[in-house]
């Protein structure tokens, strides 16, 4: 025969039932059914007192630890307001709040679970993170240090229309400087909005951007028309490197808020687009508050630059003991009797070529090297290339031949 299982609330009930007969001991009950004394006793004056043997919540009455209602309702009204803020961002701005001065804000982890419990947090699962290069923008260390200017990806208004975000940040302060829907992504729609930044705000020293155009082009060095401009007002253009983002990582970071707060859903219309990026500016730049910059938001630490827009833009000069070169409409220079392509980016500007060794030059644009030219081949190397290295291609390229016979060879 089978043994009879039987339950918890079956043994309790056994338990009492052999406690009114009267004929053990609580003890010796207490060990037939397998359970303390102490537990035993418990069940019988839970019966004695309410006559039930259910088991009773541990969960005290009260609990003088609780977040209480007043700011669990504060901290549901900000989040609302501000869906795509975390726990750290609305502490910090609750915290800056004169009317909420003298509250008392629970910890950064009782608000997440706060929001959790109210519905507000959409849960996301962690993506793998693929080991690449990160580089930290160039010479960030003050305001308009560093900038960086991107056409966040297009999208279709409610009226059909191509809506491109034209961004630019400083990469110290993270303040956002531009946020304008232009028309087209080409250089004609997109100047003059740079040109109006750099009048608020002055010069910054150097521009960071993609590869692509109009910021890049195909060409020597990247050199684009915006870039001349660029070099031609005393910004040094810095491009990441193809297929790097992460080197622009504060810009794409922003881009991600842009998209959640200002993009989605599509406004009507560009005027109507126009007035959400505006406002999404001022809420970024005042209000919101940036963990990397101690929660401070980014208008209290940016700063305008001294640099300011001039009236006239002229051509760089070069110092005298370089070679000067203008390059034709077609991005062609002279060169010792032939024609060496640059890049149409430069048509109509001086380039200046000066000898960094044998028969090796390196041609500049303003402060900016555009490319290492071996006058001897006539091969053009990235502007960062050592002069071994041009050395080691000239001979192997041109067999066991020396300089010297080089030089013969052009002489004759």
């Amino acid at each position: 025969m089978p043994w009879r299982e039987t339950n918890v609330s079956e043994r309790r009930v056994l338990l009492i039932a052999e406690h009114l007969r009267g004929e053990r001991s609580v003890q010796d009950i207490a060990d037939h059914f397998g359970v303390s004394r102490k537990t035993a006793y418990k069940w019988i004056e839970r019966f004695k007192s309410s006559g039930v043997l259910m088991e009773v919540s541990r969960r005290p009455l009260s609990s003088p630890l609780k977040t209480p209602t007043s700011t669990v309702e504060i901290l549901v009204m900000t989040r609302r307001t501000h869906p795509t803020w975390g726990p750290r961002k609305l502490l910090a701005y609750l915290e800056r709040r004169p009317e909420y001065r003298d509250m008392t804000w629970p910890a950064c982890s009782t608000v997440g679970d706060i929001l959790k419990r109210q519905g507000l947090v959409e849960v996301r699962h962690r993506r793998r993170r693929l080991a690449g290069e990160r580089r930290a923008c160039v010479n960030a260390d003050a305001p308009n240090d560093s900038w960086s200017i991107d056409l966040k990806g297009h999208f279709r208004l409610g009226d059909g229309r191509r809506c491109d975000p034209l961004t630019i940040t400083d990469n110290y302060s993270r303040q956002l400087l531009c946020c304008v829907a232009v028309d087209e992504p080409k250089l004609a729609f997109i100047q003059p909005h740079i040109e109006a930044t750099f009048q608020k705000y002055g010069l910054p020293m150097s521009m960071r951007s993609d590869n692509g155009p109009p910021f890049g082009s195909s060409g020597v060095g990247g050199i684009s028309r915006l870039a001349v401009w660029l070099i031609k007002l005393g910004i040094r253009p810095d491009f990441i490197t193809p297929g790097k983002p992460q080197q622009n990582g504060r810009h794409e970071r922003m881009h991600r808020t842009l998209k959640a707060e200002a993009c989605r859903p599509a406004r009507k219309d560009q005027a109507t687009q126009q007035k959400t990026f505006d406002t999404f500016v001022e809420e970024y730049n005042s209000i919101r508050p940036h963990e990397s910059l101690a929660n401070e938001t980014p208008a209290s630490v940016h700063r305008l630059s001294s640099r300011q827009m001039p009236s006239t833009v002229t051509s760089p000069k070069y110092p005298s003991d370089f070679a000067i070169r203008m390059v034709k409409g077609d991005g062609d220079i002279k060169w010792r009797n032939g024609r060496l392509y640059l890049s149409q980016g430069l048509a109509h500007e001086p380039v200046g070529l000066s000898e960094v060794g044998d028969d090796v030059w390196l041609i500049h644009f303003g402060m900016m090297p555009v490319v290492v030219l071996d006058g001897f081949t006539r091969k053009l190397f990235p502007a960062g290339t050592a002069i071994d290295a041009v050395e080691t291609s000239r001979h192997t390229r041109t067999g066991t031949r020396t300089t010297s016979d080089l030089r013969r060879g052009r002489s004759r």
